[in-house]
């Protein structure tokens, strides 16, 4: 799946990009109006997120023309909060329509909502780290030498976060952000939950030869600071508890 993120906020562009990614949809950029529709025309895209307040043709007069021409979903984004704003844009063709400022979360199910509607939504992308898979789809965790562990959602969607920065140390904030969003959560049930899910990874690794867990991806706690996706390049690297809370 293809997206084209069109903003003149590069920053902003990059954050959506990174997110966008990270749900496995290839993407292209644009950073003003006549670029949007030259990279439509060039690549047309399964998606687009579209910014209204740009430079040489404003996000309405692009839905507008792409519009004419195709079905191709798309969300505007704007600071904007007028129901005058809002109307025109959805008038025009827009599938969806974003406040500024939005959390990532909310990006990501607004747009998945867009292409199920269009007939159009992805398979989740199965992620793999150093043996170890994860199928959001199914939401289960299994090594490549065939042990299995089911996941709840929570437990999915923070082990995939933790996958797609493998090797990274990543903040009890930000990880707490990205698992329960707006729900809110806290240290503590972020503790609670990591703790699930080592139980579950070593239950999908139960089954392997000795010398094979060795070298299998663990959770490394960082105390004051966070967790992260560890790959062992020896065993040594692999502490037995693959530390605490």
């Amino acid at each position: 799946m293809k997206a084209l993120i069109v903003d003149d906020d590069r920053v902003l562009a990059d954050v959506v990009a990174f997110t966008l990614r990270r749900e496995g949809f290839q993407v292209v950029q644009a950073y003003d109006g006549e670029m949007a529709l030259q990279r439509w025309r060039e690549d047309p895209p399964d998606l687009i997120v579209l910014d209204v307040n740009l430079p040489k043709l404003d996000g309405f007069s692009v839905c507008r023309r792409i519009r004419e021409q195709a079905n191709t979903p798309i969300i505007l984004l704007t600071v904007r909060g007028e129901e005058d704003d809002i109307v025109h844009g959805l008038e025009l063709g827009a599938d969806d329509y974003i406040t500024k400022p939005f959390s990532p979360r909310q990006l990501v199910a607004r747009a998945h909502s867009v292409l199920r509607r269009s007939g159009r939504s992805p398979r989740p992308t199965v992620h793999r780290v150093g043996g170890l898979e994860l199928d959001p789809d199914r939401r289960e965790v299994r090594f490549l030498h065939g042990g299995t562990a089911s996941l709840t959602p929570l437990e999915s969607r923070l082990l995939e976060y933790l996958m797609v920065n493998a090797g990274h140390v990543l903040t009890s904030e930000a990880l707490i952000d990205h698992v329960w969003g707006a729900e809110g959560g806290d240290r503590d049930m972020l503790r609670q939950l990591v703790r699930r899910l080592r139980s579950k990874i070593a239950q999908a690794a139960g089954s392997a030869e000795e010398n094979v867990v060795a070298h299998l991806p663990y959770i490394e706690t960082v105390p004051g600071l966070g967790y992260g996706l560890i790959v062992p390049t020896s065993p040594e690297d692999n502490p037995a508890g693959c530390g605490e809370g």
